[in-house]
């Protein structure tokens, strides 16, 4: 059984996906065992709440440093001492003592195609504005573990989806989230509790 702690900031959609897809056995061998998000707002944690998951608030406005939350975060992740780490909308970076205790173990989605409209200051409906800015006909989603750089570590899974002409970021977003957010992260998650992909030389690959 795949043991997995969820990371979101916001209102908590990939979370549900996930929620649902393991109700609906398209996540197979996987529990989530608590949901951590930075805001005491985010709907994320009466999700979990409702699903009799620990539900955990960890704000850095809590903290002294941004140095002393990322020890007290790396300390609860590892207490939790999951199997994977899913960052599900999580808009802190994760500190490198966290990435090094959980190398590997640790995914992410973004919402578009990585190299593309990736890196510092590339999240949320940002992404979703820059990528309208800039005129592209193809964006989409990508599935990717975590390593120490920003949105640069091993691809798991792309899926490209259309922009429109009548598009405004709200609604591409919420495109990208129906088309390619719901059906890949669920889908990298069995995969991994299943064995079907593992890591190597920085790469992903396919076992089965």
């Amino acid at each position: 059984m795949l043991r997995i702690v969820v990371c979101v900031s916001g209102g908590g959609t990939n979370l549900q996906a996930i929620l649902d897809a393991i109700e609906q056995g398209k996540i197979t061998n996987t529990e989530v065992t608590a949901v951590i998000s930075n805001n005491a707002n985010a709907r994320a944690l009466e999700r979990a709440r409702l699903k009799g998951i620990p539900a955990i608030l960890m704000s850095p406005k809590e903290y002294p440093d941004r140095e002393a939350y990322h020890e007290a975060l790396t300390a609860k992740v590892c207490d939790l001492a999951p199997d994977l780490v899913v960052l599900a909308g999580f808009l802190v970076r994760i500190p490198p003592q966290l990435v090094e205790k959980f190398s590997n173990r640790i995914i992410n989605i973004h919402p578009s195609l990585i190299p593309s409209f990736c890196g510092v200051g590339y999240y949320g409906l940002k992404v979703h504005e820059k990528v309208l800015e800039r005129g592209v006909k193809v964006t989409g989603a990508t599935v990717h573990f975590v390593n120490e750089g920003m949105d640069e570590g091993p691809i798991i899974s792309q899926r490209a989806v259309e922009v429109e002409e009548n598009d405004t970021p709200e609604i591409l977003q919420r495109r990208v989230m129906e088309e390619a957010e719901w059906v890949l992260l669920p889908k990298a998650i069995d995969d991994i509790a299943n064995g079907r992909i593992r890591v190597v030389d920085n790469k992903v690959l396919r076992c089965g």
